[in-house]
């Protein structure tokens, strides 16, 4: 079985003024797409001084609009976090992507998916 891993998220800076922002990253392709069995994902993400929500999101829907995302992963951090971690989820997800939300200070350092 082939393993694609690729970065769905670049560095992003907050501007550290404490607002509110949200990020929300390209469409990239997940196991669905590729019509594989297993459904089988992998993040691996890495955040200094994050404080926020970091979360993935996915789509069964070939063509998607911003109503066909749902959320299949996500971590709040209520105080700022800095570390690098590992998650898992099964979906035979079709498109797949990174969603920063609640963010107020801190970077992240990227997010990585593997499937």
């Amino acid at each position: 079985m082939t393993c694609n891993s690729e970065t769905i998220l670049t560095q992003q800076d907050h501007q550290g003024d404490s607002t509110s922002s949200t990020v929300t990253g390209d469409n990239y392709k997940g196991d669905g797409y590729y019509s594989r069995s297993d459904g089988l994902h992998t993040i691996q993400y890495s955040i200094d001084g994050f404080l926020g929500n970091v979360a993935i999101q996915a789509t069964l829907s070939t063509e998607p609009t911003d109503d066909d995302w749902f959320t299949v992963y996500d971590q709040d951090y209520l105080v700022n976090t800095t570390e690098s971690k590992f998650a898992n989820f099964t979906g035979n997800y079709v498109w797949v992507r990174a969603y920063i939300s609640d963010w107020t200070d801190g970077t992240v350092n990227y997010i990585k998916l593997n499937h």
